[in-house]
């Protein structure tokens, strides 16, 4: 029997079927493609096959000899033109786009480059170094894998709560799990790991990106690493950095099925919206010698790119085959890995028709209709960097986003800002301005204090200003508007009285996050007190900077702890904290009790005078939830104590649950009763719940 037959174009990648291997490749404008076998260590080029068929776009072939395990890569002949759009160069070995595991790193050389650096027509003279010895090599997988009773959690999106993690900065500091496992995969699923998750109370793991990513060559050259990982080279290959080396592609399942059986869900923050190639000089990896005027939105002159990402390139998602390869990958996550869901980022450039945005776009309208993505978790990063790129409240029916206006307001209003109470009263009922339209839900707004992207939740209250000196930009980098506020000193100090206070704030911006409408989400190491040293952009910092500690933690950031974890536990025990819908003074039971009213310090209504005082820092919500539990949260800001007076709401008596000022939470203090007046101290925040008398 010949070796090498026809095969089929579908499905695309390298496909094992038990007996041989199925190579799919779409190109739509190659001459000729060329498969590459290289040995098992990756290292030695063996042959070189021309794939003999070619239909709607898609070369392929079957060769019956191939067994998992094998390395290749491929080499793509057609016109290197890049005026005309065209960057083919088949001296640059190349990655498959649908390749499952990449093995090894990229090594950084001139070779990785399509066109001859440092040449006087750099973009237009094609560069004939073999790149072969510096490129990952793709390996085909046996795809079997025994799940067992893997159950996903299902949780109901009002009842979710996100931590937001990185796979290798929550157990790399972990000092009893063994060496090799530490900031893997395998690290993740131990159980001291998971259990942190369980007693915190959190529903769902946010992981930052996964999927195989490059270190930019000019962090290489300083000495740092794309620690973050939005750089993506291979949208269906986990980064091997976190598979541990006597591991294999089963690790990141396995993680998976130690969650879930814990109740928590994964969610996988992805990055569909450029890749790791960047603009015109950037290297030639994988979509760019595959088929550039495919893959890349290119722009009026084709040697350049569309770039509303900031990172050189946009995907080409109107382009049939671009969609589908990202609608392949996050099925194969969704049914192959069994994640629960996806955060997307730059989640703009994906709905764009170049300059305009469409909430319409071909791939929300796909992900809408999907009988398997369309019932999983979908999270927008809701801007771009491209013309009118921040559509906060724009996306479709369906989707939450990250609410970086909550992150905004709250952070003013805890540091003083005048005319900030209108911005903590709408985050409090889950920006409903935003968000209440279409048939969506308060759950749609993904509230954040805090996230991988800013000040940790410890920096937030000990720095007013970014210290990035070790990212070696001149700490140029990273955000000026951080609305932060060091309490009285810069940086680390032994004042007790600003240790105090740093303490207070931290509860009361943890208290406020999850006492919102809508989905909190929290980041990793902040309930133990994470620092990163001032610095609010860490993405290169592959280090103590970023990573959670696990041992050496102070007593006060033991006592935040269990704060935060009695915290998230009033949270899920409350229904009026996290309703499904939206409220707007409706009235609920058969007394006719309007469901929110806002008050004043002396417990009448707050009118539109009172809202537009650009120094009152102080407010009161009352809630009232379908089954009549009434919710009071008193809220100061002020410097100064502020006395309340308690509401009569048909309640006999309030339970305080939650003491900002003292850290309490669920007694400690004497019970007030309706009527009397309650003094709430500086800078803090009360929750109490009452029942219908």
């Amino acid at each position: 029997m010949n070796r090498l037959s026809g095969g089929t174009p579908y499905p695309l990648g390298a496909n094992w079927d038990g007996s041989g291997v199925n190579f799919a490749f779409f190109s739509a404008h190659a001459e000729k493609v060329e498969l590459c076998l290289f040995d098992r260590a990756g290292r030695r080029e063996l042959e070189r096959i021309a794939l003999p068929e070619y239909t709607h776009q898609v070369w392929h072939g079957y060769l019956h000899d191939v067994r998992p395990g094998q390395h290749y890569g491929y080499r793509v002949h057609g016109p290197y033109e890049p005026q005309a759009g065209h960057r083919f160069n088949p001296n640059k070995l190349l990655l498959d786009p649908y390749a499952k595991v990449h093995n090894g790193e990229l090594r950084w050389h001139d070779a990785a480059f399509g066109y001859r650096v440092g040449h006087p027509r750099e973009d237009l003279s094609m560069d004939r170094r073999n790149s072969a010895f510096i490129m990952p090599k793709c390996v085909v997988i046996d795809p079997a894998v025994t799940w067992g009773p893997d159950i996903r959690p299902q949780t109901p999106w009002a009842e979710t709560i996100i931590y937001e993690a990185h796979v290798k900065g929550f157990t790399a500091k972990m000092v009893d799990l063994p060496p090799p496992l530490r900031g893997t995969f395998a690290g993740l699923a131990e159980p001291r790991a998971v259990d942190h998750l369980v007693r915190l109370g959190v529903t769902a793991v946010e992981l930052m990106p996964i999927q195989a990513f490059v270190d930019d060559r000019h962090l290489v050259q300083k000495g740092l690493r794309n620690y973050w990982g939005y750089n993506t080279i291979g949208f269906f290959a986990p980064a091997t950095r976190y598979i541990s080396p006597q591991g294999d592609l089963h690790e990141f399942k396995l993680a998976i099925r130690r969650l879930h059986e814990a109740g928590i869900e994964v969610i996988l923050d992805v990055v569909y919206n450029h890749t790791a190639e960047g603009n015109q000089m950037g290297p030639t990896l994988s979509f760019r010698g595959a088929d550039n005027a495919s893959y890349y939105i290119l722009d009026s002159d084709p040697r350049y790119y569309f770039d509303v990402t900031g990172c050189g390139n946009t995907l080409n998602l109107k382009n049939s085959r671009v969609l589908q390869m990202v609608m392949d990958s996050l099925r194969y996550w969704v049914e192959e890995a069994h994640v629960d869901g996806f955060r997307f980022d730059l989640a703009t450039a994906l709905g764009r028709e170049r300059e305009n945005f469409d909430h319409n776009a071909v791939f929300f309208e796909a992900v809408g209709q999907d009988p398997v993505l369309s019932h999983v978790k979908l999270i927008a990063e809701p801007w771009d960097i491209g013309p009118d790129g921040y559509r906060l409240g724009g996306f479709p029916p369906g989707w939450a986003e990250w609410n970086g206006h909550y992150r905004d307001g709250m952070r003013s209003f805890w540091r003083g800002d005048e005319g900030s109470l209108s911005q903590i009263a709408s985050g409090l009922l889950g920006s409903a301005g935003l968000f209440d339209h279409s048939g969506r839900r308060a759950w749609a707004s993904v509230n954040l204090i805090t996230a991988h992207d800013g000040f940790s939740l410890a920096d937030l209250v000990s720095y007013n200003h970014k210290h990035n000196e070790a990212n070696l930009e001149n700490n140029a980098d990273g955000h000026d508007d951080n609305r932060s506020w060091n309490c009285g000193v810069e940086g680390p100090t032994d004042n007790a009285a600003v240790l105090d206070l740093r303490d207070r704030m931290r509860r009361n911006l943890m208290a406020t996050l999850m006492l919102s409408q809508g989905t909190p989400m929290m980041l990793m190491g902040d309930e133990q007190g994470r620092s990163q040293g001032g610095n609010n952009n860490a993405y290169c910092q592959d280090d103590e900077i970023s990573w959670m500690e696990w041992e050496k933690i102070s007593d006060r950031d033991r006592v935040l702890h269990s704060f935060i974890e009695r915290l998230i536990s009033v949270r899920r025990s409350w229904p009026s904290l996290r309703q499904a819908s939206f409220i707007h003074g409706q009235r609920v039971g058969e007394s006719g009790v309007e469901n929110v009213n806002w008050l004043k310090p002396d417990a009448t209504l707050m009118d539109d005078q009172s809202w537009a005082d650009p120094h009152a820092k102080s407010v009161a919500l009352l809630l009232c939830s379908p089954d009549l539990e009434r919710s009071l949260i008193l809220i100061n800001a002020h410097h100064e104590a502020v006395t309340f007076r308690m509401p009569d709401a048909d309640v006999a008596s309030w339970r305080l649950v939650v003491d900002t000022a003292t850290g309490q939470i669920g007694g400690g203090s004497a019970d007030p009763v309706a009527g009397e007046s309650v003094e709430l101290p500086a800078r803090s925040l009360y929750l109490l719940i009452g029942r219908p008398s």
